[in-house]
């Protein structure tokens, strides 16, 4: 049975299940086999070395699906930024239907996708900056817990606390992100206010997941308490998961005077995709948050989607029927 809310008729999937945007894991592959299975998968822009390449994904991704799936567009802080505008027209000229914003001053995307049709689910990590979001005209809002994986925000707020305040001034579908892995975070989110949840880490440990078994078995073997917080005092807090790497950058950071030059060639992007796509755990982060705990298998996405939205249900039930027993 499908779970319906605002957010499953809002984009035309069955189930209230998103994959996130994430950096060399976000392709045909791992969206198609999320959408097929009745959630929205997300190909990831920037993973793409041009707009070019970014178009030509998105039509592979078209080959092997013909559900809805989106595209993430993440505005990232740099002094040389990539063509963003150039992504945004491959992704209109491409025909994509939704697409999911994230980063500083999405403003100028956001208003240029909506002119051209598209949905607009924008990815942010407090209560202000989801009502900033509504007030420009996204569609859907998608909330980051402190749980998360990537960047969670300065602020700390963890899910239990930022979905509900979040609800409290988001009059728009919203997703709850960061710390979701089971059906007893859907039913929880959906309690909570949200209309959905959107998956990252989860997501990494399934079969079509187009990474190295070894990434996954840690994802399987890692429990909550193996992530480390990092670039805190760069004020740009990242959540990776526990290895060797990110070992060395928390103890290199934490020395007196430690500049982000210092850790610059532990934590380059081009290392990460060396680590996921080989397998050598030491050859760069792996970013992944605190849902490691819940995780214990590598499922197809068919299976682990079927599964959360069957054991939602189920918990939803007993709940229910365990309370009105109670009172009677």
């Amino acid at each position: 049975m499908a779970i319906s809310t605002r957010f499953t008729q809002l984009v035309g999937v069955r189930h209230p299940v998103m994959q996130g945007g994430m950096m060399w894991v976000g392709r045909a592959e791992m969206a198609a086999a999320v959408s097929n299975a009745g959630g929205l998968g997300t190909l990831t822009a920037l993973t793409f070395p041009t707009p070019d390449a970014l178009a030509a994904e998105i039509a592979r991704c078209k080959t092997m699906t013909h559900k809805p799936f989106a595209v993430n567009l993440t505005i990232l802080p740099s002094l040389t930024p990539p063509p963003y505008a150039d992504y945004r027209r491959a992704i209109i000229d491409s025909g994509v239907r939704i697409v999911e914003t994230a980063g500083a001053k999405p403003q100028e995307h956001v208003e240029e996708f909506k002119a051209h049709g598209i949905t607009v689910i924008h990815k942010c990590t407090s209560v202000r900056h989801a009502v900033s979001a509504q007030n420009m005209g996204v569609d859907a809002i998608s909330i980051d817990g402190f749980e998360c994986a990537g960047h969670p925000g300065e602020d700390d707020v963890p899910a239990l606390v930022l979905v509900p305040a979040a609800a409290d001034q988001v009059h728009i579908p919203m997703l709850a992100s960061g710390g979701y892995g089971d059906g007893r975070g859907l039913a929880a989110a959906l309690v909570l206010g949200a209309e959905g949840i959107n998956m990252g880490t989860r997501f990494c440990a399934t079969k079509e997941a187009p990474i190295h078994d070894k990434v996954k078995a840690l994802l399987v073997a890692n429990d909550e308490r193996a992530t480390h917080l990092i670039f805190r005092k760069f004020r740009n807090t990242g959540r990776v998961a526990k290895t060797s790497v990110s070992d060395q950058v928390v103890e290199i950071s934490a020395r007196e005077g430690a500049v982000f030059e210092d850790i610059q060639p532990l934590v380059s992007g081009a290392k990460g995709r060396i680590a996921l796509e080989s397998g050598d755990l030491e050859a760069g982060l792996i970013w992944a948050g605190q849902i490691q705990g819940l995780i214990h298998d590598i499922p197809s996405c068919a299976d682990l989607i079927e599964r959360i939205v069957a054991q939602a249900q189920s918990v939803l039930r007993a709940r229910l029927s365990t309370i009105t027993e109670a009172k009677g």
